[in-house]
């Protein structure tokens, strides 16, 4: 492995403006997908509604079935000025890591709708904060607060995209199979599946289900130079019986975005967890253990996401697979286009 697969420079590109996608293709399986087969080295353009053409007719799927909590909250500080909230994650069941913008102490109250407060009590290094919801001078438990938010709060579209949250971003930024609440990033790659497409392909194809609830940590540009010495996020995952059944055998497996990979991959290096903490960095030095294929949109620059690619094709591949992307107009990021690795 050469030292440049190691410098967070070489995941650098510039991409033109107008490939980030501000709006999802519609329908959703009308986005285009690049498939680079990796032993014949071949590209082909095609659209997500051809996918089935692609699979292998051998592989297990495994989908990432979080569903996107409405994390983003307008309120007001005692002053009356306004503030945003963002809901990152529950690290337990009262205690909630947030981002907010502006200065607060602790202690400082927070105001929403529906009598919704909350009250600051811990300032992290990294920039977020800890906050504990009332209603009503109640302590809120997380999945108490959940239907709060889902009345008063807003699809956390990431800072790319940059517009307000529309009514249809309910819908459009949730995967179709979306079911277990906690993330305030959508599992992408998930996004272009139909309902139809995706009772078609779990009929012909072995498939399960795992949980990662993704985290705003998963935007974070990488900022050291060395990728290795990158302090990788951590999100809460849970893998279902019917995965680990998978997991376990030597079935392929084709896994539906990089969240997915991550939690296949932690398991695979940490057997017997079935749920916990997944930190994982995968990246040209760490390559994946038991994911075949993989299914993905297309990456910010310097992220983790795009080192996860190259975990699979390195360095050079990847370059020329985003390059061979940009020059085809390909649409990036959350609402863009899709990849499959063969």
């Amino acid at each position: 492995m050469s030292n440049k697969e190691l410098l967070t420079a070489s995941y650098n590109f510039t991409l033109p403006d107008e490939l980030i996608a501000s709006y999802p293709a519609s329908p959703r399986d009308h986005a285009k997908l690049l498939v680079y087969d990796r032993q014949s080295d071949t590209i082909t353009h095609s659209y997500f509604y051809n996918l089935e053409k692609f699979l292998p007719k051998d592989c297990a799927l495994i989908f990432n079935d979080t569903k996107v909590i409405k994390a983003r909250l307008f309120g007001k500080k005692p002053s009356g000025g306004k503030i945003e909230l963002l809901i990152n994650r529950a690290l337990n069941a009262h205690d909630i890591n947030v981002y907010i913008r502006g200065k607060v102490k602790v202690g400082t109250e927070l105001y929403f709708e529906e009598k919704l407060t909350a009250k600051v009590s811990k300032l992290n290094d990294d920039g977020s904060r800890e906050v504990n919801f009332y209603q009503h001078d109640k302590l809120l438990r997380f999945e108490d607060l959940l239907p709060i938010i889902d009345k008063i709060g807003h699809i956390p579209l990431p800072p790319y995209i940059q517009r307000a949250d529309e009514d249809e971003d309910a819908n459009e930024y949730q995967s179709v199979f979306a079911k277990e609440e906690g993330a305030v990033a959508a599992p992408t790659a998930s996004l272009h599946f139909t309902p139809e497409q995706h009772t078609r392909i779990c009929k012909n194809h072995k498939h399960a289900y795992v949980t990662l609830h993704v985290g705003s940590g998963t935007f974070k540009p990488v900022e050291t130079d060395i990728i290795t010495e990158h302090p990788m996020h951590s999100e809460y995952y849970d893998i279902s019986p019917e995965a680990k059944i998978i997991l376990d055998s030597d079935i392929p497996v084709l896994s539906v975005g990089t969240t997915s990979t991550r939690t296949i991959e932690f398991y695979a290096r940490n057997k017997g967890q079935i749920k916990g903490e997944a930190n994982l960095f995968l990246h040209p030095n760490n390559k994946p253990l038991r994911v075949n294929h993989l299914l993905t949109n297309f990456h910010l620059p310097k992220s983790t996401l795009l080192m996860l690619v190259a975990s699979f094709v390195g360095l050079e591949k990847t370059q020329a697979l985003y390059a061979e992307a940009i020059k085809e107009k390909y649409r990036f990021y959350s609402y863009g286009d899709a990849m499959l690795i063969l």
